[in-house]
């Protein structure tokens, strides 16, 4: 279902994002594809959704669940949500200021329902022809943002912080976010800035030693400058993909993107499923600290 592999030979020991080091940050050129792979009538999505992901990044499928597969997966979200309340655990991030969950992490690992949606078919064919390979999980959690308490998540790139705080060497990865409550423009969804995954913005400030304890809460290392963040909205623009309960957002590794607090009635919670290539596992740090745990990152058995 792959189609033709794009060919990829390349030291993966060599920083060639580099961030977190300078005052002043460049903008640097993609030196990845976006897409690993050659469309052909057998590829699991039409040529027009390929050429809209790579050109501006992401891909949004509506209602990709049948309501009743979606139904298990919103039982088991809420239980979780509500079994986590007094429990204290790494796995469970807290709103900032408040004890609200924030997002619970690894549900890949621990909950049956959700490592099976990990490994569901049809899902799994259209990333691996993304990612032209076979694929695992580097991340999991459920992201819970409540009406009206709900915080936001600032603008990032995510494979800026896996690249310099878990060593993902290039841009072969991307997330799949499924939506378990109908999104709106109104209730905090993801923003992104189309076309922003051809551009990497290196990010000023070294980073503080397991500043993933307080940027899983609230991020303050690991995202753009304002000045840089003015200069891409202007160049790309934004968009804000919504849809039902049950539709799926596909989004690069390098896209830009973050979302606004939830001050509206409605919940907005999503299931959040990183996929990497096999072929682009995780090495030491591009920072030189240690590596995040492993319930953030995997690089245990894969």
């Amino acid at each position: 279902m792959r189609g033709q592999h794009v060919s990829m030979d390349l030291d993966l020991t060599k920083d060639v994002y580099p961030s977190r080091m300078d005052t002043d940050p460049q903008w640097l050129p993609r030196q990845d594809p976006v897409v690993y792979s050659e469309w052909s009538s057998e590829s699991p999505i039409r040529k027009e959704q390929v050429e809209f992901y790579q050109k501006n990044g992401y891909l949004f499928l509506e209602s990709f669940f049948a309501e009743e597969e979606l139904q298990g997966y919103q039982e088991e979200a809420r239980r979780l949500q509500e079994s986590s309340r007094g429990l204290k655990a790494d796995e469970i991030i807290r709103e900032p200021g408040g004890d609200e969950v924030r997002s619970i992490f690894a549900v890949h690992r621990s909950q049956p329902v959700f490592r099976e949606l990990s490994q569901h078919p049809r899902l799994l064919a259209i990333i691996e022809f993304l990612l032209g390979s076979s694929v695992y999980i580097h991340q999991s959690r459920i992201n819970y943002k409540p009406g009206f308490t709900g915080k936001e998540f600032y603008w990032h790139s995510d494979f800026e912080t896996w690249h310099v705080e878990d060593g993902m060497p290039r841009m072969r990865a991307l997330s799949c976010s499924i939506a378990l409550e109908d999104n709106y423009a109104f209730n905090g969804p993801l923003m992104v800035l189309p076309g922003s995954q051809h551009i990497f913005v290196p990010c000023i400030g070294q980073t503080p030693d397991d500043h993933y304890k307080e940027s899983l809460r609230k991020q303050q290392y690991g995202v753009p400058d304002h000045k840089s963040l003015t200069e891409m909205v202007k160049r790309f623009g934004i968009d804000t993909p919504v849809g039902p309960a049950g539709s799926i957002l596909l989004f690069d590794c390098n896209i830009m993107h973050g979302s606004n607090s939830n001050i509206t009635p409605y919940p907005r919670s999503n299931i959040f499923m990183v996929y990497n290539s096999v072929e682009n596992k995780v090495v030491q740090p591009y920072s030189g600290q240690n590596p995040r745990p492993e319930f953030i990152a995997t690089r245990q058995g894969i």
